[in-house]
């Protein structure tokens, strides 16, 4: 349901519109690649993938394939996040505009496909009635087809309820998706491209995404069952219709308790099939297509219902089937209902699935191109939806209208929807125990991913949601809309768990101020009376704030390990009167420099529990909103962390050899997805290592290569942390099998008024290992650590020779006997070269093949990543060149990196302290780093940051010689 009240007269306005969801699911291979967990989460989640989330969300048979982030010669547009342009409602928030014949976009297959699903926007015609055009579908450079694309399901104006009359301006639902198979299947590393052929038709082709699937054959026939063609005559080429024909095979398949078999075809509908008591099942939804509506009547579509209950259905609406409801024991599976509706009218009843259905199931269905996917009216219990794809839909999809209990939406996909993508509306009639679990859910266009409008002992779990666009949010829970109140509020259990929201929360294009990401309501009553767990969830990038209270009373909200990663405005925004208890509640990234807006005073009260960081204030902010900032973290970000360590006020002095620890092997007895042990020795301490949340006693442990005179720890957290204390002991080992403690158990405050960082004064001794235990946490329950750092005299086993590091001042004298003579030219190409990581194909050597066409480029949101490259033989080098491909849609970005070299691949010094270099089209997207002469045989970049994508990217590294 889209959100049309004004912060002044809230009660002024009519419901918005029909709730849904956006989210789908087959069974299939999963895709997900990156394990998230509430205790962590990348670091600004711009460009992060809903299928970036190991363990959540939906499991889908599609490998996806952003626009953006493949080859292609077009323009690259966003990131944008303002309602009413293309970027907006992209995938990501970007996407690729082709705009002259020739311009392509191109994708490497990861796995073998014979289809593909894509995403994509044209240009409305002057009348808002549609554009049709054709794009070209290559393989390998050779074309396969011309694929039919249309603006007839997109392009709606005006406010709500919206209409295709481009004079009501306010443009908005640009994208459709259209599929096509390509008639053979294609091994991985074919090149699938999208090419223009003409503009004649449309002047701009914009494409988002792609999913690309191996779909196979279809399902054979069962024996026993009865052919909607063969034994009703049923038209499988569409040319009429078949509602008729349909209707008297379900009606005898109930009779005689035999399954109705729908074969391959696609078949006109110009009125719902009412089902009861029957399965109906298809050979697969690529093969098996209902769709159509009634050529003079649009009130009448393709749709399959259950029969209704007196008194049912959402008011207004045109209901052809009221007696005997509900339907029992109907299970629909294994085909498309592609529909043929172009507007919102919510007295219409186009919807693909509605009416009343207990005890039924719906199963790998594909639904497209309906008003609402599922509008569900009870009174009715027991419906499970599972394994489906919901997509391009005029309003919500999925709605559990009034009266609708035990029921699930489970392993689904659900994209490009009008209004919320899963909904639960208890309109006078009581939702009681009903779950949205195991779904993905993105590029909502109106109102929210998720959301129950009262309900009782709700369940909202396990899901992924991402690009909510205007009016609404990620997850809501509310008394809100008509009929949600007394015993149809909230109440029971709420359950909010193992959720992650990726770029959601918007503006309100009413109210004029952001909605929250996660964020309650209780216009019609107070919410009091219910407990509302709020669990293991990763709030990341949210668009403005993370948390947000509105509109009367909220009481019982209890938040426990919940991570906001990223917020464009607050961490909390405060508009109504709450009680809510925090326990783990962390935020970091939030753009504002106070984290919480509160104009209600002590009214919100808050119960603090341990583990919080990051998003209270005693004095909160109350006046004009800001201007969000997107994907970019703290609007006054800290200053950079120097590489080399701070003296120790101590009077031992900074040890000769600097931080023994710097770029070692390291280990730890267990990390939390990205933050893994290597950021504690990688010298920048806005990277850190984390342990596996409550599960203490936690170990960190280095290898310093060789036995050192070890006699201090220099310990740090990231500078803008809140303060804790971390109950540790410090242990050492010359074999690393016999440990003896060398400083015992102790706690050890972090302050950021100190720098957050702690040195620990150690009885001299030699040591090649060094080890932490850390046994607890104030701040958090796991060990964390930024910089790991050890200092000492060279001991009694001589270490390995190592470079000293680079002083300010050039040597005054000539490299060493062992530097070989600098040979000319580009000392880098074609030498072996490693990566910390590497996403898809664009592997390490491509930076160093001479080609700056391909690019290396890490895994995504996980930085810090390096690249390193051995030049064979010692070398005095004095200037490293970085590429990126010149082309123009590669558009300006700066990467911060350091450059570090070795002699011996094992010891490591900093040849030029981490900055922030500029890659500009408009220059050749190039880079010079020049240093002081410095004999190296490796040099290793570590980036830790890059504007235009969350990821290290590099075409070319070259190395030059003094």
């Amino acid at each position: 349901m889209a959100d049309h009240t004004t912060p002044h007269h809230p009660r002024n306005r009519l419901r918005a519109g029909l709730a849904a969801l956006a989210g789908a699911a087959l069974a299939a291979t999963s895709v997900t690649v990156v394990a998230l967990t509430s205790t962590a989460t990348p670091a600004r989640a711009a460009g992060l993938s809903p299928f970036d989330i190991a363990g959540r969300g939906a499991t889908v048979p599609f490998v996806e394939q952003e626009a953006e982030r493949v080859v292609h010669n077009g323009t690259r547009i966003g990131p944008d996040r303002h309602y009413g342009t293309l970027p907006s409602e992209a995938s990501g928030r970007e996407a690729v505009t082709l705009d002259a014949v020739g311009e392509y976009v191109e994708f490497t297959l990861t796995a073998p496909a014979d289809a593909m699903t894509f995403r994509y926007s044209l240009p409305d015609n002057a009348a808002g009635t549609g554009r049709d055009a054709a794009i070209d579908l290559r393989a390998n450079g050779n074309l396969v087809k011309a694929v039919p694309v249309t603006s007839r399901y997109g392009w709606f104006y005006g406010g709500y309820p919206f209409n295709n009359n481009p004079g009501d301006t306010n443009p908005h639902h640009f994208y459709d998706e259209t599929r096509t198979m390509f008639g053979t299947t294609y091994p991985a590393g074919t090149k699938i491209r999208l090419q223009v052929s003409s503009t004649a038709q449309s002047p701009t082709f914009t494409i988002d995404l792609a999913d690309f699937e191996l779909v196979g054959g279809p399902i054979t026939k069962p024996a026993g069952v009865l052919d909607v063609v063969t034994d009703f005559g049923a038209d499988p080429t569409g040319a009429t219709d078949s509602t008729a024909k349909f209707q008297a095979a379900v009606d005898a398949g109930k009779a005689q308790a035999t399954t109705v078999w729908i074969p391959t075809g696609t078949f006109t509908l110009w009125d719902h099939v009412v089902v009861d008591g029957v399965t109906l099942r298809g050979a697969g939804p690529w093969y098996s297509v209902l769709g159509g509506r009634h050529p003079t009547d649009r009130k009448r579509a393709a749709g399959i219902y259950g029969k209704y209950v007196a008194g049912g259905g959402y008011s207004g609406e045109i209901r052809s089937h009221e007696a005997g409801g509900p339907s029992r024991n109907v299970t629909l599976r294994d085909f498309a209902i592609i529909g043929d509706i172009r507007e919102r009218v919510d007295e219409d009843q186009v919807n693909a699935l509605g009416g009343a259905m207990s005890n039924s199931v719906v199963d790998n269905l594909w639904l497209q191109h309906t008003k609402v996917g599922a509008w569900m009216d009870g009174p009715m219990d027991n419906l499970t939806i599972r394994n489906s794809r919901i997509l391009d839909q005029t309003a919500d999809g999925v709605n559990f209208h009034w009266g609708v209990t035990n029921s699930t939406v489970t392993n689904t996909f659900v994209r490009n929807t009008g209004d919320d993508g899963l909904a639960m509306w208890a309109q006078n009639v009581p939702n009681v125990n009903n779950s949205f679990t195991f779904n993905t859910v993105g590029v909502t266009i109106l109102a929210n991913n998720l959301v129950t409008y009262g309900g009782r002992d709700i369940r909202i779990t396990d899901n992924v949601t991402a690009d909510s666009v205007t009016n609404g949010g990620g997850i809501h829970v509310a008394n809100r809309y008509p009929g949600v109140n007394g015993p149809t509020a909230v109440a029971g259990t709420i359950t909010v768990a193992r959720n992650t929201l990726i770029r959601n929360g918007n503006s309100d294009y009413n109210w004029r101020f952001g909605v929250g990401a996660l964020w309650f309501s209780a216009l019609n009553e107070p919410i009091q009376g219910a407990t509302v767990n709020v669990t293991d969830t990763d709030i990341l990038d949210s668009s403005y704030a993370a948390l947000h209270w509105i509109e009367g009373q909220t009481s019982g909200i209890n938040l426990n390990n919940v991570r906001i990663d990223g917020a464009g405005t607050f961490a909390l925004q405060v508009q109504a009167p709450s009680q809510v208890n925090f326990t783990n509640v962390r935020a970091t990234g939030i753009a504002q420099a106070n984290p919480m807006y509160n104009c209600v005073g002590s009214a919100f009260q808050i119960t603090q529990g341990a583990g919080n960081s990051g998003w209270y204030s005693a004095n909160p902010y109350c006046g004009p909103w800001p201007e969000p900032q997107w994907g970019n973290g703290p609007s006054t970000p800290p200053s950079p962390t120097p590489t080399t360590p701070t003296p120790s006020p101590t009077p031992t002095g900074p040890p000769p050899g600097g931080n023994l620890a710097l770029g070692r092997p390291v280990t730890a007895s267990s990390t939390t997805q990205t933050y893994v042990a290597a950021n504690a020795v990688d010298g920048n301490s806005g990277s850190y290592w984390e342990s596996a949340n409550n599960s203490f006693p936690q170990t960190l442990t280095v290898d310093l290569g060789a036995a050192r005179a070890v006699d201090r720890v220099v310990l740090k957290l990231p500078p803008g942390w809140e303060r804790r204390t971390q109950t540790l002991s410090v242990l050492g080992s010359t074999d690393g099998s016999t440990w003896s403690t060398v400083k015992a158990s102790a706690g050890y405050t972090f302050d950021p008024a100190g720098g957050n960082t702690v040195s620990i004064p150690l009885p001299a001794g030699d040591r090649r290992y060094v080890r932490l235990s850390l046994t607890a946490n104030t701040g958090w329950p796991a060990g964390q650590v930024a910089e790991f750092e050890v200092y000492g005299g060279t001991g009694t086993t001589p270490p390995p020779t190592t470079t000293p590091p680079p002083t300010t001042t050039p040597p005054t004298t000539a490299p060493s006997p062992t530097t070989a003579p600098p040979p000319s030219g580009n000392l880098a190409a074609g030498r072996p070269v490693t990566e910390t990581s590497h996403a898809d194909v664009y592997v390490a050597a491509n930076a160093v093949d001479g080609n700056s066409g391909t690019y290396w480029e890490s895994a995504n949101n996980a930085f810090p990543q390096s690249l390193t490259v051995d030049l064979g033989a010692t070398y005095a080098v004095s200037r490293i060149v970085l590429k990126l491909p010149p082309s123009p849609a590669w558009q300006t970005r700066t990467q911060t990196l350091s450059v570090l070299g070795s002699t011996d691949g094992s010891t490591w010094s900093t040849v030029k302290a981490s900055a922030g270099y500029t890659f500009d089209p408009a220059t050749g997207n190039t880079a010079t780093i020049t240093f002081p002469a410095t004999s190296q045989r490796h040099l290793r970049l570590t980036f830790t940051g890059n504007t235009g994508w969350p990821a290290g990217q590099l075409s070319e590294f070259e190395a030059y010689a003094s």
